[in-house]
């Protein structure tokens, strides 16, 4: 094992959590990458020199197998999750909510209950919750996913208060608009629409998450980073942005 220890990264085929995989093995971590695309998954692994299991959070079994096939972890980021739909909530549909929860918030849940002792056992075990500037507001359309991003802040800030004098960390990131397959997925594979959201800006890449996530745990084991709020300079709220390109 890494002198850093092992870090489980999940949602880890694309996006903030590939970008995060690559930065914790560059800090010295054992990367273990969870995802259901096991194609893009192995590549990863290969790529960083980790190990890749398949994982959907959705799914309380295969939580279980990915927990039972990891048997030493230090890290956990919770970062598989996402959004469907941006109808309002008289248009909305019950199985967009009820997955924007399984996927944000039972995943997280699932994923932490099932790795807590293990995190407790490398002695510095450290939990990070991948949120939204969503978890802080709410905008017209977003309802099933603000709702669900304000419960993983409120799951984040209930285990900060459960695990205080065990050791283990806390530590939720809420990024704002970062160009990865989000709004693919929110608007269903219509490509050209979800291009539309970042026009005019220059949006966070995964990468620049992936920067908060890795700084956040490689603090000395005494300092807990309770948040970081990260969105590009030309955006102030979830939907209030400036397009003008400066």
């Amino acid at each position: 094992m890494s002198e850093r220890g092992v870090a489980v990264v999940t949602g880890a085929s694309s996006g903030i959590g590939a970008a995060t995989a690559r930065a914790l093995a560059a800090q010295g971590f054992e990367v273990v990458v969870g995802a259901r695309r096991m194609d893009r998954l192995q590549a990863l692994a290969g790529e960083i020199g980790g190990r890749a299991l398949p994982l959907d959070v959705t799914d309380a079994d295969s939580v279980s197998a990915f927990c039972d096939a990891v048997p030493e972890v230090r890290v956990l980021v919770n970062n598989a999750g996402g959004a469907v739909g941006l109808e309002p909530v008289a248009e909305s549909r019950d199985e967009d909510w009820r997955w924007m929860f399984e996927a944000n918030v039972l995943g997280s849940v699932r994923m932490t209950r099932g790795l807590l002792g293990k995190l407790e056992a490398s002695g510095d075990g450290h939990i990070v919750i991948v949120g939204s500037i969503a978890g802080f507001e709410a905008y017209v359309g977003g309802g099933g996913y603000t709702a669900a991003k304000h419960a993983e802040r409120a799951l984040a800030r209930t285990l900060r208060l459960e695990l205080l004098g065990r050791p283990i960390r806390v530590t939720e990131i809420a990024p704002g608009l970062v160009q990865t397959e989000f709004s693919v997925v929110r608007f269903r594979g219509d490509a050209g629409r979800a291009e539309g959201v970042y026009q005019g800006i220059r949006p966070l890449m995964g990468e620049d998450v992936a920067d908060c996530i890795a700084w956040a745990v490689t603090r000395p084991s005494h300092v807990n980073i309770d948040e970081i709020v990260v969105r590009p300079r030309q955006q102030a709220s979830a939907t209030v942005v400036d397009r003008g390109g400066r």
